[in-house]
């Protein structure tokens, strides 16, 4: 006896026509993500995305926050590295947004578009039967004129008004006029998007192919700037700029000019700098807050100032050295917190070696206008005095360990290796005084100059942004103020037994919300049966 194995049959093949399950998910998928409501929804999401990036401080702006962040936070920092929390606009997930909220905007705009323009094309649909049922209509009147006549002179007047009128023949001998207005609506809806999308785009490669960088940039010959990596407090590269793409140019300034009220508001901030750009002659130019510097592939921007204290150091074997260093502003009466630090003094010439122990700092306060505080009273420099402590010792700078260049590092000094050396209180300096330490060496203040803190920046889709920027507010006015409407009219021979003519009625259909459109219809009808525009 032959046993026969039964095989399982085969799966069901779907119908004919009938599109398989995984066509279909995909499908309804791209439907959800090009809808209206899910490119609202990842704009929301793209708006909360950003929101960390200003809550901690982001390398691409400040990597001098971001140590300090980690000194303040050791537990905490390790993780928001890894989330991106320092990095929040180039993490992968806002990237994913980023290109979610593209993607469904692109998937929604497109076929509106394709549909906004069959509609400009398409004559508007004819007249419903019952015009009386519509929202607004108007009961019939009587035009001694032939129907086409009147639907002739009806269709002009709604043209001369702007609208897109139509003129049918219908089989029983009557004519109606279809028209419609208010497409702009429409128009500016798509160009909003459109211009969002530009927008993004923009970002989206400025971020590639753009970079800044700070500088605080001291008045004198000895304080040149000139375009390097190297040279910049901090700076950022886009992924796609490399050290090589960056421009030619060198800076100094010459001059800064500030004006104040008697109030300390600032009233005007100039500075001039001599620029030379690829190598050529050196030029003068002059610019402000609001005009910056425009050279070719960067642009120079003006965004603070404050003064830079000049120091003179004598150590105990009669060296010295004098230092030119910024002191940043820590109000807006330009009170400067600043540090002055000499690590390569007392070193003795028998030996020539130094010892970290002697090294030398000094941190304090400079006041422009002296007042009875520790503040200033006013930015100018009325009253300047310059008040700072001493610290003895190893300063922390050879241990390779990053930190601020503006205040001493609090960690030699909580551990004792820098001693302060000059009691309680600051001493207080004006310029051309000179104060002798314990030990014998002496400091001069000997004077300040001003200083400019530069922005320099580069992105090429600036005008791209600009644009979609300006576009896009066109494009909400346009849809806020546009209505889309239809109005309707039918010319009906009169009846033989009447003197002849035409019977006119008319109705209308707003498309959207619109509490004028029972005016403009009445003033419609009222100049069909007069026959006047």
């Amino acid at each position: 006896m032959t046993v026969v194995e039964e095989r399982p049959a085969p799966p069901a093949a779907p119908p004919p026509g009938r599109p398989s399950r995984v066509w279909a998910l995909l499908r309804n998928s791209w439907r959800q993500l090009t809808s209206m409501r899910t490119a609202l929804v990842l704009l929301f999401l793209l708006a909360v995305a950003a929101i960390p990036g200003s809550v901690f401080p982001q390398r691409a702006v400040d990597s001098q926050r971001v140590t300090d962040y980690y000194q303040a936070h050791p537990q905490l920092a390790p993780w928001l590295e890894r989330l991106g929390g320092f990095e929040v606009y180039g993490s992968p997930w806002f990237a994913s947004i980023y290109l979610l909220l593209f993607t469904s905007l692109v998937g929604c705009v497109l076929p509106r578009l394709r549909d906004h323009v069959r509609a400009l094309r398409q004559a508007p649909p004819d007249a419903p039967r019952h015009l009386s049922r519509l929202p607004e209509s108007a009961p019939e009147s009587e035009r001694a004129e032939a129907p086409a006549e009147v639907a002739a002179a009806v269709a002009g007047i709604l043209r001369k008004r702007r609208w897109r009128a139509k003129v049918r023949e219908q089989e029983d001998g009557s004519f109606t006029v279809s028209a419609e207005k208010g497409h702009l609506k429409e128009t500016g809806n798509l160009l909003f998007h459109f211009a969002l999308l530009a927008v993004l785009i923009g970002v989206g490669f400025g971020h590639w192919y753009g970079w800044h960088g700070n500088r605080i940039l001291v008045a004198g010959a000895d304080q040149g700037f000139c375009d390097s990596l190297a040279q910049y407090d901090d700076s950022t590269l886009g992924p796609r700029v490399d050290a090589a793409d960056l421009p030619n140019f060198c800076l100094e300034l010459t001059d800064f000019q500030a004006a104040y009220e008697s109030t300390g508001q600032p009233k005007k901030f100039s500075a001039t700098v001599a620029v030379s750009e690829d190598d050529g002659p050196e030029k003068t130019r002059t610019f402000t807050v609001n005009d910056p510097l425009r050279l070719h592939g960067a642009n120079v921007h003006l965004i603070g100032h404050g003064y830079a204290v000049t120091v003179r150091y004598t150590d105990r074997f009669g060296a010295s050295q004098t230092k030119t260093v910024p002191f940043l502003p820590i109000d807006g009466m330009f009170t400067s917190e600043g540090v002055a630090q000499f690590p390569d003094v007392n070193i003795d010439p028998r030996t020539n070696k130094r010892d970290a122990t002697l090294q030398m700092g000094f941190e304090g306060r400079y006041l422009p206008t002296v007042g009875t505080g520790a503040t200033s009273t006013f930015p100018a420099e009325n009253a300047p005095a310059l008040f700072l402590t001493a610290y003895r010792g190893d300063l922390g700078l050879d241990v390779g360990t990053p930190g601020s260049v503006y205040s001493l590092n609090q960690g030699q000094i909580a551990t004792g290796d820098l001693k302060n050396v000059s009691g309680a209180r600051p001493h207080k300096l004006e310029i051309g005084d000179s104060w002798t330490l314990d030990d014998g060496t002496k400091l001069e203040f000997l004077g300040t100059r001003p200083f400019a803190t530069l922005s320099i920046r580069y992105d090429p889709t600036q005008t791209l942004v600009l644009a979609g920027a300006a576009i896009g507010l066109l494009g909400l006015m346009l849809s806020l103020a546009g209505h889309r409407r239809r109005v309707w009219f039918r010319a009906l021979p009169a009846s033989p037994e009447s003197s002849g003519g035409t019977l006119l009625s008319a109705g209308g259909l707003p498309r959207t919300d619109y509490p004028g459109f029972a005016d403009e219809f009445t003033q419609l009808v009222k100049a069909a049966e007069e026959g006047t525009p």
